[in-house]
């Protein structure tokens, strides 16, 4: 939504400032100057990428005209699921969560929680955490140094898509200077023509200038910077989920394990410490 808004404010004040500055705004509608700088840079954007980064961009750019789902709701539900799952190992013991591990969709526990349940790569990570866990084969220390291994893959991973649209962006500038330069050659094959048309004809290349410089800092550019945003909310969780995990490993009680977690969060989803003990309470009761 704030993308929209975004847009229609860069459209609204620059156009609008043309217009009433006196300017035609006919003169500024040339489709063969779009068709090339965007034929151009979209080609430019498959020659320099492969197929995964590619796959990667097409998937990610949906999510950029949505809102953001990292709220301090689901993130309490992240922390009291984690509680709950810590506290039934500390009753019963580690076996005691083995059918929840191995099939989340059926378990109880996790059922309680559906727009986590939802997230399946966040799910995998804390099954597959708690199944090391549970193998008593690997220490508080290897088990951190492997999240962390994967927590950097995932935001390597995650960082892509933004890095091509950069680049994209980065490119627009240069091929809108390419259809300018050729609207100029064009020009300079008619100057038999009066001044009138031969002037209408460079106003018509300068365009293409215009135009690379608004899409590039006006509408692909901060698409770049808007992913990254998300990347860095979504690592986040992971970061809540493995400051938790390997709090309990360390001897910490569940409660001050999910303290930990709640600690590291953005303060502005961050939840507060009664805040969240009334959800957890609430969420137990289910």
């Amino acid at each position: 939504m704030f993308v929209i808004i975004g847009y229609v404010v860069i459209l609204g004040t620059i156009f609008g400032g043309y217009a009433l500055g006196g300017g035609h705004l006919g003169g500024l509608w040339q489709p063969l100057e779009l068709l090339m700088i965007f034929g151009g840079a979209l080609g430019a954007f498959v020659v320099g990428n492969d197929i995964k980064a590619l796959k990667a961009t097409g998937k990610s750019l949906p999510t950029l005209f949505k809102g953001s789902k990292y709220n301090k709701a689901l993130y309490m539900d992240l922390l009291a699921m984690l509680f709950e799952i810590l506290a039934k190992i500390r009753k019963d013991g580690m076996m005691s969560i083995e059918n929840d591990v191995e099939n989340p969709e059926a378990s109880p526990l996790f059922s309680k929680y559906p727009k986590l349940l939802h997230d399946h790569h966040l799910i995998e990570f804390i099954t597959d955490y708690l199944r090391l866990m549970g193998s008593g084969n690997m220490d508080a220390f290897q088990i951190e140094t492997l999240m962390e291994s994967e927590i950097e893959t995932h935001h390597m991973e995650g960082h892509v898509p933004a890095h091509c649209i950069a680049k994209l962006g980065d490119a627009l500038p240069a091929f809108g200077i390419v259809a300018a330069v050729m609207g100029v050659v064009h020009t300079m094959g008619s100057l038999d023509k009066p001044p009138p048309e031969l002037g209408e004809m460079i106003g018509h290349a300068l365009v293409g200038t215009f135009l690379g410089i608004l899409l590039a800092y006006g509408f692909v550019g901060p698409l770049s910077g808007l992913l990254e945003q998300k990347l860095e909310e979504s690592t986040k969780m992971y970061n809540a989920v493995k400051v938790t995990l390997i709090s309990s490993l360390n001897g910490y009680a569940p409660a001050i394990a999910v303290e930990f977690g709640r600690k590291i969060l953005y303060s502005t989803e961050r939840p507060g410490f009664a805040e969240l003990e009334a959800h957890i309470k609430q969420a137990k009761g289910k």
